[in-house]
């Protein structure tokens, strides 16, 4: 009788346990549907408007929905701790933390981001642009990274990509204040290149 009840109980941790994985795995893909469809109407709203403090308000909600993990919180929060130390000058750590992050969830675009902006920051260009390109890979609307890729095109010397990071920005974002500034600064440094 005590067998039967341990297999018994065995089964039903078994099943709970698939339950369980189930529905976490149903509310990720639920939770990823909801961000989606906000990302999408907030992009649409973004690409139409002409007033820069209007703009600025939708990239803040982007900007939100980008920085949280859709089903771990454990992880929004490794990526602000993160950000706290790249932002006081602990490179290192910030670094650690934000490859511990990708290795735990490779498909989270914002944790490639954030890495890419720290490299970006240690003069590592070259792994930047490497890790921008993970970044557009999974989120190809990321205004952040496509800014931050023509930041390191103008430290290498590139600017005609860095103009074409520019313009793809644009065109998601078309009032985005650093592509106004920038682009007339690097034709103009183009043009002297040229005399």
């Amino acid at each position: 009788m005590l067998k039967k009840l341990q297999k018994n109980y065995s089964i039903i941790k078994i099943i709970f346990f698939i339950f369980l994985i189930f529905n976490i795995e149903n509310q990720s893909i639920a939770e990823n549907i909801r961000n989606d469809k906000q990302l999408n109407k907030l992009f649409t709203q973004l690409k139409n408007i002409n007033d820069l403090s209007s703009a600025q308000i939708i990239e803040g909600k982007i900007w939100a929905i980008w920085e949280k993990h859709p089903t771990q919180d454990t992880l929004t929060k490794s990526l602000s701790v993160g950000t706290e130390f790249m932002n006081a000058g602990q490179f290192v750590m910030a670094y650690n933390l934000f490859s511990n992050i990708i290795k735990k969830d490779p498909s989270w675009a914002e944790s490639w981001n954030k890495r890419a902006t720290l490299l970006y920051i240690m003069n590592r260009y070259q792994s930047s642009l490497a890790d921008i390109k993970e970044t557009l890979a999974l989120e190809p609307r990321h205004f952040g990274a496509l800014s931050g890729q023509a930041l390191n095109y103008i430290e290498l010397e590139e600017y005609e990509k860095a103009i074409g990071s520019l313009k793809d920005a644009q065109k998601i974002y078309p009032v985005i204040d650093a592509a106004k500034k920038m682009i007339p600064q690097l034709k103009e440094i183009i043009n002297n290149q040229a005399i």
